[in-house]
This record gives structure tokens, C-alpha cells and sequence, in this order.
């Protein structure tokens, strides 16, 4: 490695101090060099000739003002480290932009000329040098502004310095000294902010959906405002960073291996770097050797480390194959070109051999942050001469003797306002540092830099194929598996449903490890591991569940004091995961998932009930009964006699079977409308109205009589297992005690429901809950339902699940916090499930026994009213309709006989005539009745209408003959009386008047 100063011809430097004026063009401003290393007594010989070069200096003084006459100095202090890359490229930037803003034709006319001051201050941890160098500038040059420093711990210094004596520090290089503008008002930093390149890092890091990340910094004050905005920045895309490696600035070879060593035990394979470029380049070099630059690995460099590629060359690019870098973009002009042209030949013809092509983007800043200062300088318009001097000035230290310098605070002022378009793009000066605007994302592939993609805020990262650590293509998960290390899973031992998981010759096998097995044999890389029993040599677990969880979290805890917050990793034999013995893994609960991180459940989730059932068919001689309840059987008798008043009401004037004594006629009613629910009546329905009534009631007994039939075959023949207890209430209600799972949650969940704990029993087997069950110990087991169905496969004909489902997560494996395995176990068990293996699993574990819910809602229940309350009153209203319009007919057609009379006759008289109309016989009707002997035919001259046919009646309402047949020989002339044969008789004629005769 090269030192930049190697063969540098110096320019001539005064050891006193003295100002020591340059060469310049016709326009150039003056530069000012002053040795701040020089030490020694100076020989007699060197004295003498050092008075003559005084005397030549203070003559080239005198003859100065000549030269510039009319021009008002401003005198820019410049505090570099020249060893350095970085000092010695961008004080080449600085005197370059001196001499092209004076030579631009468009400031000829400017009126100021800047002077820089340089002092050459080492840039090391001792910030005592650089603090000296600002005092002498502000005290014995009086500058009225300092470019510098160059490193942060330096930057803390001089920004007191600059707010003590209210002269303005400007910084391209180094990061605030606070994270407050207000604390460090003087401070200016032209260059991009740092919390904006830590949103790109962020960006980049979304992409990938990496989880987690560890920075890997240099222990310096650079980092001290870099790292909390790289961590706010990963916090919002939900990146972890959980461990921060630093690095002394002064690390050996040892001490960086075993940095490196602490990296490879770690799961975490996502670095963003940001150290120097002398100590990255021995990190990565170890790195390399140490194997971790190969694929799976992830290096991310900050800007500041990407420019190493420009300084260092071919032994970066070697050690840092497939590296990615963020740095700011620079767009290519026209101006640029040309400056990086002079800027070459100036710096190797000051620098002979060295490999530097190019200056770097914080030489471009240190360019534009010199022509900055030159516009402001113009625009102040001010002379070096308003120093105060300070209310301390009598103080006993340099620092307490500063003046203030009113002019340098107007610059100030003026420098935060300046608006123009620099090489290195729009300098604009927000919140004392520059703006940020677009970074470049740059990849080492094939030992070149090469720029992959832009990062723009608000727009995110543009599309960038990258070429990883290895040459491979493909993007890194982000983590490895700790080198030479096994994952331990914790196994409980403990007896109970062994078909989630069980020991055979220190195996475990079961559901959960089929589960397990099956998803880790389908991921992408290997996983070693091995079972580890957690029990206590007996047969028993060791611990709870919650217990078992929490070990997990301590062991991690210790984990990370001795790794020094590394997670995951167990150098002392801690678990890393915990399978749960009994049910197969631990259930998820809010709680736990303080203490690890849970996969996806594989399991049914849910807590229910499980009750036992009977029979409870109970035959007795009035089952026939229980197929309808007793308001449906009450309210189908009503409609039988209703409906059956409704036909004899409309019939018994027309139909002589409907008509008889009153007791017939009774016996008629409630005969045809019982008859008519199996369909054996025998009465003829002569009227239409009546027929249309008994069509839609014999419709609805239809329906009736299905249902019915149906509802009783089930009561009789149908297994009516009900369960003995439906809801936790009616538990409490009564007081009976409640069994649970042992060493499990459920006694929380049995308080939330408010049991008493003096009525909880555990129990641990399937057995001790068919027992507990059978011998009515307990009335209920409240447990999970990946256990309930288990236990059912084997007891289902005796119990079943009841009640609401309780929700809980089920069980998913445990892991600890942060482990990068959780998500890829929870995207195996979803692949499981989608491809039928889990339910093939599931049919190993409960079998192909089938076991529905019995409840309620199973057994065979009674046909209400209000089931067929629509057909009800469908044959209600047509029955209504009919009886209306058969009174509103009969009315109409012997009006005559009770309107003409209502006037001259008593209500009791007109009540009369009404029944006599509404109960004698009528001869008249539609249909000829068959049956009635000795009937003739109307002659069809002085035949009526049928409405006409009850006028003849009322008019014969005193004679004596009942409806009869028409003598022999009063028919219409050469018309024949037919004799029919009447048949036999109705049971309604059977008990009139004429069967009695």
C-alpha cells in the first residue's frame, strides 16, 4: 500500500507560520500553506537564511497589495490530513476550484478574492491537533471560515470552536458532532445525510426481505450518529439488528479474526459495513480467508467505504468479490470530464506512481464546497476587520481568548443560501447539510465496480441483478447455520397421548416429529440436529410447559451475554427449540410468545367441551304423541272441526247427506272432517265452494300426515344421543366438578370462565378421562380439540365435543426470538397442508373413525305450529272466502223475502226468517242428487234458476211435505219421469228424518 505523499514535491513552507503567498493566475486567489509538523532547532546557518527569505517574503508582501489593489481578501482556514487519501485528493479538489471559480469570465468582475489557510492536521484519534491548528486559525489569521475537519472526533472540537467565536466549520467529509442543528449551529456539512444513505441500506434490505442484520462499523465518532439512523431506518421495514460488531481503528490481525470468528458463529449472514479504508481492506481480507466471502453471505459498504475501490484498486476488488456499495450518484457532464482530466495530471505530477485515476466523490464536495464559499464570500461583501474580542478574552487559555467575529456569522448566514449546480450536482444546503437526492448501488463482479441500480427517496430501489459473494446469481437467504454446530431440540418426557409423541429406544416418534421431519427434509440445505429428552430421569417431564418455554428464553438470554448478543447460537448446550412431548408441541399463547417465536399452527385450533351422551329415546305407550307438540296438535283440531262446520255449513241446505236431526248433523261434521285426515270420507261434495275448501284442507293434511309419519319413524327408530351437559354454564349451575389436561393452561382458562378451583381435577391419559367421565368423577373435560379427537377416535360412541369453541392458536413449534428458522419451518407446514401429506398425517394419528358433535341440533325434535302456521292459514282464509261467499249468495237470492219485511216485522221475526233460509232444504242444485227416490225433472218452461229455486221454498215454508219427489203426471207433457236406482244409503241419510220414516 502506497503513501499518497511518498515522492511529492512540497510546495515551499515557511517553519515560523509566515504566510507564504503561491503562484496564481491573473485571477487566482491566494494559497496559504503553514507546516504544523515542523520541530527542531534551527542551525545558524539556517537561521541566516532563513532572515533572507523573510526579508523576500515581506517585500513580495509589500508589492502584493499592488497587484490586487481594490480587492477584499477573505481568509478561509483549510484543516486536512495530506497523508491521507482522502486529505491529500481533495486539497488537489480545492486548489483546483479556486483557481476555475476566478478564472470564470463570469466573476471577473467579483470584488473578493478567498484565501485559503491549510493546515496539515493528523487525522488520527487525537482530535488535540486539529483542535490547535482551528484556535491558530481563528486567533492569529482570523479566518472567516474553516474548512474541516476531516473526522468526526475532530468535528467535535471545532465546532465549539466555531460557536465560541461564531465562525462557521464546514465539513465534506466528517458527520456531526450531535444529532441537534440547534447544538452545533455553526456546523455545516456539505455532504449527503447519513439517515438518507441508512434508507437506502434499508431499502435494499426490504428488497431481499432480509430479517435481520448486523452492522459492522469501525469504534470511531463517525458511526456515533450513522448507527441509530441505520437501526431507525431497518426498524421500519421490520429488520432486527440485534448485534453490532465494532472494530478498533487500530485492530490487529487478532483481534479482527476473532471479530470475524464471533460472525461466523452467528446466524445472521446480512453485514453492512462502514469503517476506513486502510482497516477494511484488512477485514475483508481476513473475511476472505476465513471463508465467509462465499455464497450465502450478504456485504453491504456504506458510502465512504465504496470509494476504496477508486483509492485502492486491484487488492480491493480481489478481497471484495461481490460486495454491494451505496454511494451518491454524480451525474456525467461535460464539466466533470474536464475536471477529472486536470485533476489527473495535477495529482500525479504531485503524486509520481501513484495508482489514483480518479478523485473520489468527497473530493468533489471538498470542489464545490470551495466554490461555494467563493460565491458566498462575494455575496457577504465584508473585510477582515470586526473581530470582538470576547467577555472572557482575559482568560488563561487560548480558547477562552476568541473573539467574534460578526462578518464570519453574515457569511454564515449568506453560505446557507447559496443555490448553484456544482460537479458533483445541486448544491443546496437544508437542515446545515447538503441535500440528498439519488444514490447509486454499485456491484464488484469479475474484479470490477459496475453500477447495478438507483435508490431514489420515495421511489425505492429500481430493478438490479446483482452477482453475490461466490459468483452466484441467486439472492442469499440472508442467515447460515452456525458453522460446526447442531440444533438442539428439546423433547418433554411425559406420559399421556403417545400417539403426538413417544420415545422408543431413545427415538422420539409421534405426529409432532412426523410433522417436523417431513418439514425439515423439505428444505433447500441441510439442518444437522438432534433430540434432546427433557425429563428428570423418572419417566416425567422436567418442568411445565411454561416452564420449558421460559428455559428456552434464559438459555437464550445467556447465549447472548457470552456471545456478546449474538442469538440463537449456544455454545453451553441450550435448546434452541423445544417439541413438547405430551401434545406433541407447545400451544401457542400470547404469554409465550413474550419469551420465542412460534411458527404457524399445525394443529385444529380451539378448546371444547367433552361431556358424555344417552339415549334418550324413551318408548311409552304415548310416543305416538311426540311427533307433533301440543300446540300443533291443538291447533290441527281446530282446523279439523272448523274446516268440517265450514262444508256442513255450505252443503247441509243442498246435500242431503249433510242434513238429519241435530245430532246427525254433528255426528256428520266431526265423521267427515276427522275422516278426511286418512282420506275415507264417503260424503259427496255437491257445492263448488265446499269443494274448493276441502281440495286445499285435504292439501295441507297432506303435508301434515307426511311429516308426521316421518317425524314418528325417526322418534322410534333413530339412536337419540344426546349430551348430558351442553354449555360451562349449566357446569356452574350445578356445581359439578370440571376435569382438565395436567401441566397444561387450561386452569387459567377455567378461572376466565369462573370455575372454582376446588372443582378442577387434572388428569394425564385418555384413560383417566373415560374413567373420570364413566364413573360421573367429573361432568366435563375441558380441553383442546387436537386431544378431544384423539380420545374420540377410541370413545366416540360414548362422548362427543359440545359448546362454543374457546379460541387459542393450537400447537406450532417454539423457537427463540429472532431465529431465522421459524419462518422457513412455518412455510413448510404450509406447504404441507396444501399438498394432502398433514392430512395424511392426521389420518395416522385419529384414524378414519368419523366422530360428528352430538348435540341439540341432532336429535329428532317435535313439528311446531309454527312450522306449518303458513299452511294453516292458507286453508283458513279459503274456508273464510267460501262460507262468505256462499252467505253472501244465499242472502242476495232471497232478498225479497227479508228486506221487503224488515220494516213491518220484529228482529226476532227477521232472526227467523234467516234460519229458515240458511237451514231448509233447498231443491234447487248444481248437481241432481241421485239418491233421493222418486225425484223428477223440472219442466223446462217453469224451471228457476238455482237462485230462484229458494224463493219456491220460502213460499212452501208451511207446507207439510219435505222435500219429495213431484207426483206422477205434473211433469211437462211427453216428458218421462226416470226412476233411479238410489244405492245405498249415506251415514248421513242413515240417520234423517226419511231412513227414520
Amino acid at each position: 500500500m502506497q503513501r499518497p505523499l511518498a515522492n511529492r514535491a512540497k510546495e515551499p513552507v515557511s517553519p515560523l507560520g509566515v504566510r507564504v503567498p503561491m503562484k496564481a493566475g491573473a485571477a487566482a486567489g491566494h494559497l496559504v500553506v503553514a507546516g504544523a509538523r515542523s520541530s527542531g532547532s534551527v542551525s545558524a546557518p539556517s537561521f541566516r537564511l532563513l532572515a533572507v527569505l523573510l526579508l523576500c517574503l515581506v517585500g513580495a508582501e509589500q508589492a502584493a497589495p499592488a497587484a490586487g489593489a481594490g480587492e477584499r481578501r477573505v481568509d478561509v482556514g483549510v484543516i486536512l490530513d495530506r497523508t491521507t487519501w482522502l486529505g491529500n485528493i481533495s486539497w488537489a479538489c480545492m486548489e483546483l476550484a479556486l483557481e476555475d471559480f476566478y478564472a470564470d469570465a463570469s466573476h471577473a468582475s467579483y470584488s473578493t478574492r478567498v484565501r485559503l489557510h491549510l493546515r496539515d492536521t493528523p487525522a488520527g484519534p487525537r482530535a488535540v491537533d486539529a483542535a490547535s491548528a482551528g484556535v491558530d486559525l481563528l486567533k492569529n489569521v482570523r479566518v472567516q471560515a474553516i474548512v474541516g475537519p476531516q473526522t468526526s472526533t475532530q468535528a467535535k472540537f471545532l465546532a465549539e470552536l466555531g460557536n465560541k467565536a461564531s465562525v462557521p466549520i464546514i465539513s465534506f467529509s466528517a458527520n456531526s458532532p450531535s444529532r441537534s442543528s440547534s447544538q452545533t449551529p455553526y456546523f455545516i456539512r456539505t455532504a449527503w445525510n447519513d439517515s438518507c444513505q441508512a434508507e437506502a441500506i434499508a431499502s435494499l434490505v426490504q428488497k431481499y426481505n432480509w430479517r435481520e442484520v448486523i452492522p459492522i462499523i469501525e469504534d470511531d465518532d463517525s458511526n456515533a450518529r450513522f448507527i441509530p439512523d441505520l437501526v431507525d431506518a431497518l426498524r421500519h421495514v421490520d429488520t432486527r439488528v440485534q448485534y453490532r460488531c465494532k472494530i478498533c481503528p487500530s485492530a490487529g490481525e487478532d483481534e479482527i479474526k476473532r471479530a470475524i470468528s464471533s460472525l461466523k458463529e452467528n446466524w445472521t449472514s446480512v453485514f453492512v459495513v462502514r469503517m476506513s479504508y486502510q482497516l477494511a481492506l484488512k477485514f475483508f481480507q481476513l473475511a476472505k480467508d476465513e471463508g465467509m466471502m462465499g455464497q450465502g453471505f450478504v456485504w453491504i459498504t456504506a458510502y465512504g467505504l465504496t470509494d476504496i475501490f477508486n483509492v485502492v484498486g486491484y487488492p480491493a476488488l480481489d478481497v471484495m468479490e461481490g460486495v454491494v456499495g451505496i454511494e451518491p450518484y454524480v451525474q456525467e457532464t461535460a464539466k466533470l470530464n474536464k475536471f477529472r482530466q486536470r485533476w489527473r495530471e495535477k495529482y500525479r505530477s504531485e503524486n509520481p506512481g501513484t495508482s489514483i485515476n480518479e478523485p473520489i466523490t468527497s473530493g468533489l464536495y471538498a470542489y464545490d464546497t470551495v466554490w461555494a464559499i467563493a460565491l458566498a464570500a462575494e455575496k457577504a461583501g465584508y473585510v477582515n476587520s470586526d473581530f470582538v474580542l470576547s467577555e472572557t478574552n482575559n482568560g488563561s487559555t487560548d480558547f477562552d481568548k476568541l473573539s467574534t467575529s460578526r462578518a464570519a456569522e453574515n457569511f454564515c448566514n449568506v453560505f446557507l443560501k447559496v443555490n448553484f449546480t456544482g460537479i458533483s450536482g445541486q448544491f443546496v444546503i437544508q437542515d446545515m447539510q447538503l441535500v440528498s437526492t439519488t444514490y447509486k448501488i454499485i456491484n464488484v463482479a469479475g474484479r470490477e465496480r459496475r453500477a447495478v441500480g438507483f435508490w431514489t427517496p420515495g421511489l425505492n430501489i429500481s430493478r438490479i441483478p446483482i452477482v453475490w459473494p461466490g459468483g452466484s446469481e441467486k439472492t442469499p437467504r440472508g442467515w447460515l447455520l452456525p458453522v460446526n454446530k447442531e440444533l438442539k431440540i428439546g423433547v418433554p418426557v411425559k406420559p399421556g397421548f403417545r400417539r403426538f409423541i413417544r420415545s422408543e429406544n431413545g427415538i422420539p416418534k409421534g405426529f409432532c416429529i412426523d410433522v417436523f421431519e417431513e418439514v425439515i427434509g423439505k428444505l433447500p440445505y441441510k439442518v444437522p440436529k438432534h433430540y434432546v429428552e427433557f425429563g428428570n430421569g423418572k419417566g416425567e417431564s422436567n418442568g411445565t410447559y411454561d416452564e420449558l418455554v421460559y428455559k428456552v428464553y434464559l438459555k437464550l438470554c445467556m447465549d447472548l451475554f457470552f456471545l456478546h448478543f449474538i442469538p440463537c447460537y449456544s455454545q453451553t448446550g441450550g435448546v434452541e427449540l423445544v417439541v413438547k412431548y405430551w401434545p406433541g408441541d407447545i400451544t401457542i399463547l400470547a404469554n409465550r410468545s413474550l419469551y420465542v417465536d412460534y411458527t404457524l399452527p399445525y394443529t385444529e385450533s380451539g378448546v371444547r367441551l367433552l361431556v358424555p351422551v344417552r339415549d334418550r329415546r324413551q318408548k311409552t305407550a304415548w310416543t305416538f304423541l311426540e311427533p307433533l307438540t301440543a300446540d300443533l296438535w291443538l291447533g290441527a283440531g281446530a282446523f279439523v272441526v272448523f274446516t268440517g262446520f265450514i262444508v256442513w255449513f255450505i252443503e247441509h241446505r243442498t246435500n242431503q247427506e249433510f242434513r238429519g236431526p241435530p245430532a246427525s248433523q254433528i255426528g256428520s261434521v266431526f265423521y267427515f272432517s276427522f275422516s278426511t285426515l286418512v282420506f275415507a270420507h264417503r260424503e259427496r261434495i255437491v257445492n263448488n265452494l265446499s269443494r274448493i275448501a276441502v281440495v286445499v284442507w285435504l292439501f295441507v293434511v297432506l303435508i301434515l300426515q307426511q311429516s308426521y309419519t316421518a317425524s314418528l319413524s325417526s322418534i322410534l327408530t333413530v339412536e337419540q344421543l344426546q349430551p348430558t351437559v351442553t354449555n360451562i354454564d349449566e357446569v356452574i349451575r350445578r356445581g359439578d366438578y370440571v376435569g382438565y389436561l395436567n401441566d397444561s393452561f387450561m386452569p387459567e382458562l377455567l378461572k376466565r370462565l369462573k370455575i372454582n378451583e376446588t372443582k378442577m381435577i387434572a388428569f394425564s391419559s385418555p384413560e383417566e378421562y373415560n374413567d373420570a367421565l364413566s364413573t360421573r368423577k367429573v361432568a366435563v373435560i375441558v380441553d383442546e380439540i387436537p386431544y378431544l379427537k384423539m380420545f374420540l377416535s377410541k370413545y366416540c360412541h360414548k362422548y362427543t365435543m359440545v359448546g362454543p369453541t374457546y379460541k387459542f392458536d393450537g400447537f406450532g413449534y417454539a423457537f427463540p426470538r429472532g431465529s431465522p428458522l421459524t419462518p422457513e419451518i412455518s412455510r413448510g407446514i404450509l406447504e404441507l397442508a396444501s399438498n394432502g401429506t398433514m392430512d395424511e398425517l392426521e389420518k395416522q394419528l385419529y384414524g378414519d373413525t368419523s366422530y360428528p358433535d352430538k348435540d341439540d341440533s341432532q336429535t329428532s325434535s317435535s313439528l311446531t305450529l309454527h312450522s306449518f302456521l303458513g299452511l294453516f292459514i292458507i286453508t283458513g282464509t279459503t274456508s273464510l272466502l267460501a262460507l262468505i261467499l256462499h252467505v253472501t249468495i244465499t242472502l242476495y237470492d232471497h232478498r225479497s223475502h227479508w228486506i221487503n219485511g224488515s220494516g213491518q216485522i220484529s228482529w226476532h221475526e227477521l232472526l227467523a226468517i234467516l234460519f229458515k233460509i240458511f237451514h231448509e232444504r233447498d231443491n234447487s242444485s248444481n248437481t241432481p242428487d241421485e239418491e233421493e227416490p222418486g225425484m223428477e225433472d223440472i219442466d223446462p218452461p217453469t224451471a228457476e234458476s238455482p237462485w230462484s229455486m229458494s224463493n219456491h221454498i220460502i213460499e212452501n215454508v208451511d207446507s207439510d211435505t219435505d222435500t219429495g219427489s213431484t207426483p206422477e203426471g205434473e211433469g211437462t207433457p211427453g216428458r218421462e219421469v226416470s226412476n233411479q236406482d238410489p244405492g245405498p244409503p249415506s251415514f248421513a241419510y242413515m240417520h234423517s228424518e226419511g231412513a227414520m220414516e
